[in-house]
């Protein structure tokens, strides 16, 4: 089964403790092919501006992502500089500089609207309620946001809200947006709003995935380098629902597997800059990375005399 997301095809500039990177690829859209794209087929409806590196996407093409509905408008394309200190949790944004991507208007190719699997990567909600209006009937439709757009776009997002399945979004998002210090109270509070799952992310400290009924937790994997958390979230959305994807299965326990898909996929990604782990990991080295998160968080519980 195949998956679409609608997101942004960026360039980024990153500065950590442990190197530094200029024009590099970014974007929402582009951490979420690179991840998914090792378990399933994935389709990008994004933009980009005439100057954008177009040869630079060619790897992701040969792996089977389609860029067809990246729309190419005259312009400079969509641009991030930041800057991670030794808290490699928070990112201090340097520059932005929106280009095309401020006059972005989704349009969904006929060939994509019956997508299964659509995730709404972070954009502004009145573009996600847009893309929805476009798609026909998918099995799962999923999104994330930000605190800029529950700030300047709450009445859009919570109108969104009520016409997703799964919302992901960090801890700080998630407080922000139910305004509700404690996250179990705060996931209750989201899927009040319509959606049915509600995955809240804790950086290193790993991801909760709430439910009406239950609350599960994919722990972060211990790394002993850290080099670029930029994308670790989309990387984590592409493992997440890449392997629904793959798996084309909605039942609680395999959405539990792929929290931990989800997990080992942000792994990777944060290991070097861009995408360029998630370009060279193998489906050996994923499946090991699997089989050592079992072993992480296996115990027998010890029953009573």
């Amino acid at each position: 089964m195949s998956v679409l997301v609608v997101g942004s095809v960026a360039l980024d500039s990153v500065e950590t403790p442990f190197g530094k990177a200029d024009d590099v690829l970014g974007g929402s859209a582009n951490f979420f092919a690179a991840s998914a794209s090792h378990l399933t087929k994935v389709s990008v409806v994004g933009v980009i501006g005439s100057d954008y590196p177009v040869d630079k996407l060619e790897a992701l093409k040969k792996r089977g992502v389609d860029y067809s509905g990246v729309e190419r408008a005259e312009g400079s394309s969509f641009r991030w500089r930041g800057r991670y200190r030794h808290d490699l949790n928070s990112a201090e944004t340097l520059e932005t500089h929106l280009g095309v991507f401020s006059h972005f208007s989704p349009k969904i190719p006929e060939k994509l609207r019956s997508c299964p699997y659509v995730f709404l990567a972070n954009i502004d909600p009145r573009l996600q309620i847009d893309v929805l209006g476009q798609v026909e009937r998918p099995k799962l439709i999923a999104c994330d946001t930000m605190n800029f757009w529950i700030q300047s776009r709450r009445p859009d997002l919570l109108t969104l809200l009520g016409k997703v399945d799964l919302v992901t979004l960090n801890d700080a998002e998630a407080r922000q947006l139910s305004e509700k210090a404690n996250l179990v109270q705060a996931a209750q509070w989201i899927m009040g709003l319509g959606p049915r799952h509600v995955i809240i992310k804790k950086g290193e400290h790993g991801a909760f995935m709430f439910t009406a009924n239950s609350i599960f937790f994919a722990p972060a994997f211990p790394l002993e380098n850290v080099f670029d958390p930029t994308g670790a979230g989309d990387s984590f959305a592409g493992g997440f629902i890449g392997y629904l994807a793959a798996t084309d299965d909605l039942s609680e326990a395999n959405m539990r597997r792929a929290m931990i898909y989800g997990s080992v996929m942000g792994s990777f990604a944060v290991e070097k800059f861009s995408i360029e782990r998630l370009m060279t990991v193998t489906r050996a080295e994923i499946d090991q990375r699997m089989r050592d998160m079992r072993r992480l968080v296996a115990f027998e519980e010890a029953l009573p005399a």
